[in-house]
């Protein structure tokens, strides 16, 4: 955590790296497994996060394997759809996110992600 002050408030600032976001991505798969059942990966900014959920068990690891759909994202961003901050279709109507493969599975993970 970052603690940010401007002309005299105090903010605190959480940025999670790579590994803390696929640690959460496994969490919330527990929830969401075969829901998708495609591949993808997001690319974040410290490096990615594939999600097979073809298979049974989720498997969910930082390798850069071929996927159907690849949303780009930073990791500040990715965040705040993980917390329902921002919605997916509002990154990626502003350019925040971009999306590269299958339009369709991207659409599935607005269900998750809303």
């Amino acid at each position: 955590m970052v603690a940010i002050n401007v002309r005299n408030k105090n903010y605190k600032l959480t940025i999670m790296n790579i590994n803390e976001i696929t640690n959460r991505i496994k969490e919330l798969s527990k929830e969401s497994s075969g829901k998708i059942e495609s591949k993808i990966k997001f690319k974040l900014t410290d490096g990615c996060i594939f999600i097979d959920d073809t298979i049974e068990p989720t498997l969910i690891n930082n390798e850069d394997s071929e996927a159907h759909c690849t949303i780009i994202i930073n990791n500040s961003d990715f965040v705040k759809l993980l917390d329902k901050e921002m919605d997916s279709m509002q990154a990626f109507m502003s350019g925040k996110m971009k999306i590269e493969g299958e339009m369709t599975v991207a659409m599935k993970l607005s269900s998750i992600f809303g």
